[in-house]
């Protein structure tokens, strides 16, 4: 492969800005299926003609929905439907196009990409309604923004969970791995505007939630992710009025999602009254699991 972008940069760059394209917009391979609890209520929705697949459990319009991320399935979340359910939240989760038990994306086998995530979470919280809090994964956060931004999403609360905060620096590295030149980058970029209709350098989390209306927050990050920032992750943090940043270590990327003490903080922040949300000022503060909080 390196070769045909070293040949396509002098000969044809638009081709491999293309075959870059491609291969960024492809899905890896469908995570396995994971345990989730029983009483779960199956549904589908479409999705600009693409039927996607979740579950829904509890009742009421006080409902939480749960997004997993690039290459996740909606029950990594699993962990949180029992907690929340018996507070007496609807707990939502579900599968994006070409990811778990969904179908395709409309773009093909395989492929999707933040957008369509974020169309799904619209399209699902037109069928169960507007959220009182979304918990969102990795590339699951800044599709929520981009939601939020369009207004076809809306919530009360949010916990961003490892999130993607901004795409600029993962095509910078898929440069280097593929080992494409600048004419070929360039021709990839304006690739990528016009698959997703949304400019590259907007696809930050930061200055989406700028432009959004206020939302307590809480944002949670391993030290050690290799995946997505720890450092974008509180520069996220820092920059919104309502929020608050749990670090752990020793998690990574995916066992923070599912980790007993990270899913009891998540729970106590959306189990908080509104009055209590400011709190303390717990800066500094870890306890004995390696979790700290910091408002």
């Amino acid at each position: 492969m390196p070769v045909f972008f070293r040949t396509a940069e002098h000969l044809a760059p638009w081709a491999g800005g293309m075959v870059a394209r491609d291969l960024w917009f492809t899905a890896p391979p469908r995570m396995t299926a994971r345990g989730v609890p029983d009483g779960g209520c199956p549904f589908e929705v479409q999705v600009h003609g693409v039927t996607a697949r979740g579950i829904a459990w509890g009742e009421g319009d006080t409902v939480v929905y749960l997004v997993h991320g690039w290459g996740g399935r909606g029950s990594q979340l699993a962990a949180y439907v029992e907690p929340l359910v018996a507070l007496g939240y609807r707990v939502v989760l579900f599968d994006t196009p070409s990811h778990g038990d969904s179908d395709a994306g409309r773009e093909g086998r395989g492929r999707t990409h933040g957008i369509e995530f974020g169309d799904t979470l619209a399209a699902v919280m037109e069928r169960f309604g507007p959220a009182y809090a979304v918990v969102a994964h990795s590339l699951g956060a800044v599709s929520t923004y981009i939601g939020l931004r369009g207004g076809a999403v809306s919530t009360k609360r949010l916990v961003l969970i490892a999130p993607m905060v901004e795409a600029t620096p993962y095509f910078d590295m898929f440069q280097q791995v593929l080992g494409f030149g600048p004419r070929t980058r360039r021709a990839f970029d304006r690739a990528i505007d016009r698959f997703v209709g949304f400019p590259i350098e907007e696809f930050d989390a930061r200055s989406i939630a700028a432009a959004v209306p206020r939302i307590p927050t809480l944002v949670v990050h391993d030290l050690g992710d290799l995946e997505t920032s720890p450092v974008l992750a509180r520069q996220l943090a820092e920059g919104l009025p309502d929020a608050r940043m749990i670090t752990t270590t020793g998690l990574g990327h995916r066992r923070i999602v599912t980790d007993p003490e990270v899913v009891t903080q998540v729970v106590d922040f959306l189990s908080q009254s509104a009055g209590d949300l400011s709190g303390p000022d717990l800066s500094g503060m870890i306890d004995q699991k390696g979790v700290e909080a910091s408002a």
